[in-house]
């Protein structure tokens, strides 16, 4: 398994954290609307790290826009040559349980997007590590550019990756594999990452802003009611006993039955036309 080269640009070369108060720190997330698709895209330059005020952001960026009826699919991505560099480590040397939970925060970013009831893409222009790949983890749609890898590079720094990549890795590839990838910390090449199941879709980069675009327009088109539905009672019902599960899976489908996009798809269908969903 060959490993791709380290990006010139490391986390470890972060600048010292920034010290103004957080009201007044710049933004480093940008929305943009294109019809029912909504793009958070992270510059804060130079490798888009994670700090406490990033995290806070995303937050208060996500929240609305999970809320919003007009927002069908959102995508998330990144500046330059990287998606996100995972956790500033200027900002990790402070190892107080204060700081630590500050960083900690990082998993609610990502069961936000895992509970959003709409599509969430993870389009990763650039290198995507450590926290990046860990966020990537809890979308539901992960492109990665021909440019960027991937990879969990902690245990190079005597960490593991604690914010969420430790449990939802190895439900994604296993155990074994998981334990594996963690433990060499090796930066993965677009295509192993495909191969073994990381990412879903690899674009050439030339290529990547328009196939993000379009895929993230077919995803708003979807019955966005019914994948918010399909979401819940998936990650509700793993885990469980299937009796468990199937209950839950039962008051899914209820729940569904009465949403106006089942009865569009079911009225397009016998009408021999397009269905045109609204996400309700």
């Amino acid at each position: 398994m060959s490993e791709a080269r380290m990006p010139q640009e490391k986390p470890t070369e972060q600048k010292p954290p920034r010290t103004k108060p957080a009201e007044e720190q710049p933004s480093v997330l940008h929305v943009t609307r294109d019809g029912a698709v909504a793009t958070v895209r992270v510059d804060r330059p130079k490798v888009n790290a994670v700090d406490p005020a990033m995290i806070e952001e995303f937050l208060a960026t996500l929240s609305p826009l999970a809320a919003d009826p007009q927002v069908r699919c959102i995508v998330i991505t990144g500046t330059g040559r990287f998606f996100i560099a995972g956790a500033d480590i200027a900002v990790m040397r402070d190892l107080s349980a204060e700081n630590q939970a500050k960083m900690r925060r990082w998993i609610h970013v990502q069961r936000l997007i895992e509970q959003t009831p709409k599509p969430v893409v993870a389009a990763m222009n650039g290198h995507a590590l450590g926290g990046g790949a860990e966020l990537s983890l809890a979308c539901d749609l992960r492109i990665l550019s021909t440019e960027a890898t991937f990879g969990f590079p902690e245990m190079r720094l005597g960490l593991f990756p604690g914010a969420g990549g430790s449990q939802r890795l190895p439900r994604l590839v296993g155990p074994h594999l998981a334990k594996r990838l963690m433990i060499e910390g090796e930066l993965l090449a677009p295509q192993r990452a495909l191969e073994l199941g990381l990412v879903d879709v690899v674009v050439e980069h030339a290529e990547f802003e328009a196939t993000v675009a379009e895929r993230a327009r077919r995803l708003a088109a979807q019955p966005t009611a019914t994948i918010a539905l399909l979401k819940r009672v998936v990650d509700e019902g793993y885990g469980l006993s299937l009796e468990e599960a199937l209950e839950r899976e039962e008051k899914g489908v209820a729940d569904l039955i009465g949403t106006a996009d089942a009865a569009e798809g079911l009225q397009a269908f016998l009408e021999k036309r397009a269905a045109v969903f609204t996400g309700r």
